[in-house]
């Protein structure tokens, strides 16, 4: 607990037996209130690493739903919680929890809502594991986005994000996708409800336990990605409006 609200991290795991324990055993305990960990029916021993380390807060999909659609059930039961800020983070230890310091007291201290932990500020993607052909489409889209949607973001696709209640309240996560392009999605609805973001330098860890998706998925993710962007452009210059920004 940081000037009396409550810190709750948000863990959406799928398969991460490898990595789970080594993520959770970095978590500031100093800070954070709760842990939430949301199993989307993974197939290894997941479910049971998180109970041998004491998760009071497990939740289980019984069949597979996506990865927007597990972080729509952390949030939804961070909020249960009483949780004031909720960070994001990915149990597969591509993003160390010893930044959730950083990124809290950003929030706490009222100076940010939202707060990114960026692997493209400073060098270290590439030193860290990233494939070159992620790392040249990480930067491709990113400019595009930032072009259309009129930000100066380093990146759209971290997935070590943390939020103040107030801003997870004010979004429609409801009618966000329940595949990877929740994330883009949830951004443009920040921008579009005025709130600002800022973004930590966050050294990268890729290995063979880190998540990641195929190439073809990435292609579904990257033209995905084109079209969020398309619509919040059309939608900010009152040309269409979307379900997305309700």
């Amino acid at each position: 607990m940081i000037n009396s609200k409550k810190i709750i991290v948000v863990l959406p795991a799928y398969n991460a037996s490898e990595t789970l324990q080594k993520t959770y055993e970095e978590i500031p305990f100093d800070i954070v209130d709760e842990v939430v960990l949301v199993d989307d029916h993974s197939t290894d021993k997941t479910l049971e690493i998180a109970k041998n380390l004491g998760l009071k807060h497990v939740l289980h999909h019984k069949h597979n739903k996506g990865y927007g659609a597990n972080q729509k059930s952390c949030y939804d039961k961070a909020l249960s919680l009483g949780g004031d800020i909720v960070i994001m983070l990915h149990p597969d230890y591509q993003y160390t929890p010893k930044l959730i310091h950083s990124m809290a007291y950003l929030i706490a201290n009222n100076v940010y809502p939202v707060v990114l932990g960026s692997r493209i500020l400073g060098k270290g993607a590439l030193r860290g594991g990233m494939p070159m052909y992620k790392y040249i489409a990480n930067r491709f889209l990113t400019l595009f986005q930032n072009i259309v949607i009129g930000q100066k973001l380093s990146e759209y696709h971290t997935g070590f994000r943390a939020f103040s209640k107030e801003v997870i309240l004010a979004l429609s996560l409801e009618n966000n996708s329940d595949d990877f392009i929740f994330d883009n999605q949830m951004l443009c609805q920040i921008f579009n409800k005025g709130f600002e973001i800022a973004e930590i330098t966050c050294p990268t860890k890729y290995s063979s336990e880190s998540s990641s998706i195929n190439f073809n998925r990435s292609m579904t993710y990257g033209l995905g990605v084109l079209k969020v962007s398309l619509q919040y452009f059309l939608h900010k210059k009152k040309i269409k409006t979307f379900l997305l920004f309700k």
